[in-house]
Order: structure tokens, then sequence, then C-alpha cells
């Protein structure tokens, strides 16, 4: 390395490092949703980051030239290997691989970082943290659906949200693909026009409107070319996307693989209304997952309150929680063939939103630092920390017995320590032990106390 040129200590764009408050409130989020997962009887799954390439397949590119352009991929002279998109790639591997052991209807969870190669934003990031649940195998389908949404709706409600500060939007595929069909759109560009019509809480109605047609040059100046569908084709399409109910779907479609959908939906309503009666789930037609494996139901979550980006404009984080059923996924392995419906939670997307709303309150245990007076007594120190933190008090010595007590409850003050231990010659002869209160308001900011009531009084 040449010594006179000094590295930059940054991050490519579309990563973040996360420390203090937050990581604790992103813990308590993942845990939150965790123990709902458990309460449902899900059973954790954990995959590695990296799968083989072709196991990977298609799903996210917007470059059809390169059908990978949205990953990460990496390979030698033995294999080529992709980073994760999402951890259902993964799910449907392990599956088709173990299928033998597992027992069917198989309700996993699982924790993971996944990785995407496209633009990123404020509240969009190319490594990002999900939590998953999917229930794998021949069940009914209403019921299967329903638990998914019983299971987002109770994980906010743990997390510490109140039911009116997020919606649960549902729909189902099927309605658009039987539109797509009617309209007589080429199967090649279907799955385009899906993704062009996900991109409507960005872009807008007239956004959608040039990528379903010629195309549309973003704000950046990078041109982003269009499905090419006639303008009579474009404007069914956003008419579809006005409609509000199943009323409006039954009086203006008449294909069979739409009508199928409706159907869906509503066996889907009703069994939700006998397990839970959500008040905050509602159809949306807009909602149409970006990702071509989905086959019927689809599912998005999204906050009900104003978020803005570091600069202080308000913007659209888009879908907090989403998924849907897939029952083709599993099929493309051979020798294994099961249906699939789940849902992921984007942990750091909730995080971005829940930092901004400032509610959600985090347990965080109270601290303390045992301060160094004389170095004659270091065993005596390293025997009050041993106390504390086999009680579980989070607990540390200072590490520089050099230092004079206004260093060391500087550190502890700006590491917002709660508690001080402070004991010398003579508490240590009286066996007596001085707690100092370092942080709020205490009354009395220090005591004097017997030594074998430590634990207790913090």
């Amino acid at each position: 390395m040449n010594k006179g040129k000094k590295l930059t200590p940054s991050l490519p764009k579309g990563f973040k490092d996360r420390w203090g408050k937050e990581i604790i409130l992103k813990n308590k989020i993942i845990n939150s949703i965790k123990e709902v997962f458990i309460n449902y009887n899900f059973e954790q799954l954990e995959t590695p980051e990296f799968e083989y390439s072709s196991n990977i397949g298609s799903y996210l590119a917007e470059d059809q030239n390169n059908l990978m352009s949205d990953v990460f991929s990496f390979s030698n002279e033995k294999e080529a290997l992709t980073l994760r998109y999402d951890l259902s790639a993964p799910l449907s591997r392990f599956v088709a691989e173990n299928f033998r052991e597992l027992v069917f209807p198989y309700k996993r969870f699982s924790l993971g970082n996944v990785f995407r190669q496209e633009k990123s934003d404020s509240a969009r990031y190319r490594s990002f943290s999900q939590l998953d649940a999917d229930i794998i195998g021949d069940a009914n389908t209403s019921q299967v659906d329903a638990e998914i949404i019983n299971i987002i709706n109770d994980s906010y409600l743990n997390i510490g949200l109140k039911s009116e500060q997020f919606k649960i939007n549902i729909s189902n595929k099927k309605i658009i693909l039987g539109l797509l069909d009617e309209l007589k759109i080429d199967k090649n560009k279907q799955y385009s026009v899906l993704k062009s019509i996900d991109k409507l809480d960005r872009l807008g109605a007239k956004g959608v409107k040039e990528l379903l047609e010629k195309g549309r040059l973003d704000q950046s100046g990078a041109y982003f070319g269009g499905c090419e569908l006639s303008s009579d084709q474009s404007s069914s399409i956003l008419s579809f996307l006005n409609f509000k109910d199943i009323k409006d779907l039954k009086t203006n479609l008449s294909n069979d693989l739409s009508i199928e959908g409706i159907n869906e939906i509503e066996d889907l309503f009703e069994t939700i209304y006998i397990s839970k009666n959500l008040d905050n789930v509602v159809l949306d037609v807009t909602k149409q997952r970006g990702l071509s494996y989905y086959s019927g139901f689809l599912v998005e979550t999204n906050f009900n309150f104003k978020i803005k980006n570091s600069k202080g404009k308000e913007i659209a984080i888009g879908a907090t929680t989403s998924g849907g059923r897939y029952d083709n996924l599993i099929s493309k392995f051979k020798g294994a063939d099961y249906k699939g419906s789940g849902v992921s939670f984007g942990i750091d997307r909730i995080l971005y939103g829940l930092n901004q709303l400032n509610e959600i309150e985090v347990e965080n245990k109270k601290s303390v630092l045992v301060c160094i007076l004389d170095p004659n007594y270091i065993k005596k120190y390293y025997e009050i920390v041993s106390q504390l933190r086999n009680n579980n008090i989070p607990t540390e010595i200072y590490l520089d017995k050099s230092k004079n007590l206004k260093k060391q409850l500087q550190y502890a003050d700006r590491k917002k320590i709660d508690l001080a231990i402070i004991c010398g010659e003579n508490e240590f002869k009286n066996n007596k032990i001085t707690i100092k209160y370092l942080q709020g308001e205490i009354g009395e900011n220090s005591k004097l106390i017997p030594k074998e009531n430590l634990v207790d009084e913090i």
C-alpha cells in the first residue's frame, strides 16, 4: 500500500451501519415479530447468504437483456454463486431438498440479510434485513392466506403500533392477469406491465402510463423503456386501478381468470372476518408485487403516518411488509411441487418509519460503571463487576486504572451509563459501597449502602 495515500472511511451507497439506540430499536422490532411467529407455532430456519446462481433464477431484473442485473453474482472456474435477494428462493430450494424429512404444512420463519443490485434512496437499501413467515404444502388456501394476514396484524401490534397506524392491503394477481388476457397483451409483456403498475405509489398515474406506453425519463436523467402498449390498453389498465371494491370488479370484469381471483378474495375476506374481523384489511387492486413468482393472493402493508427523508422532504417509502401466494416456485426443482404462501417484513424500512414516529418505547437495562479509585483494590473492583454481571446487570469496569475519577465519570456521561460504583479504602474497610446516580432526576445524587444490598438497590 502507498503510505502517502489515505483511505476514505465510507460505505458504498445503499449500505448502512447501525449502532446505539437505532440497533436497540431494530432488535425490539425483530424480537416482537419473532414472538408472534413462535406463538403461531412456526419453526425457525437458517439458510446461507449464497445460493447457486441457477437456483436463484430471474425474478427482479428491469433489464431483460441481463436477467441477473438486479442481483450480486460471483463466479470462478468451478461454480457461479449469487447473493440471495430474498428469503423465498432459499426456502424453495430447502423444501425441495429436504421434503422427505419435513412435516407439511411446513410453517417456518427466517431472519437474514438480503442483497439487491438496484438504485438506492433514503429508505431503499442494497443490503437489508428481512424476517419472513411462510406456510408450504396442501391446505385450504383461504385459511392459509388469512393466517398470513393475522400474523402481519399481530406483529405490528406487538411491536407497539396501533391498528390505525398501518393498513394491510390485499389483492389477487389473477384479477389483473385476466384483464391483461382480455386486452390481448402478449404474455411476454405481462410481467413488465405488472412491474410498472407496482410503481404507482412512487410515480403516480402519469408515470405508470408512461411506463406502460413508450417509456419514461427519470428525474435523474435515466430513461426507462416502456411496455409499448397502446393508449387504449394503458387507459383500460389505469381505469382498473381505480376500482375500489369487489362490486366494482364484478361489474366491470368478466374474464374467467379474473372471476376466479375475485372469488378467492371474497373467500379470504370471509375467513379473515371469522378469525379476526380486522378493520384495517382492505382491497387494493393497485398492489401488484414486483416479483414474478406470485400466483394469486397478494398483500402489502403500509404505514398510515407521514415519513420524511434526511432533507425533511415527505416521501413514500412503499410497503413495509409484503408477500403473497406462490404455487409454482418450488415446482421448478425436480421431484417437488408444493403450494406456498408467505410474508416478508422489511425490518430496515419498518425501522426507518418507527425512528421518525418516535412513539415505540425501547427497554434499556440500567448500566453500571465500576470506577477505580485505588489500584491496590483492583481485585475487589473485579469482584463487584462479577457479582453484577452474574445477576444480569450490564456492567463494565473502567479499563485504565491510571485515569482520575473525573475522566472516568466523563466517560460514563458520554456513554449515558446510569450508575457509577465509587469505592475507596474507607468503603472497603466498612463493607460499604457508594452508588452515584448519573442519569435523570433521582433526588440525592449518591448513596452509601451496605455491600450486600448492592444488587437489590440497582
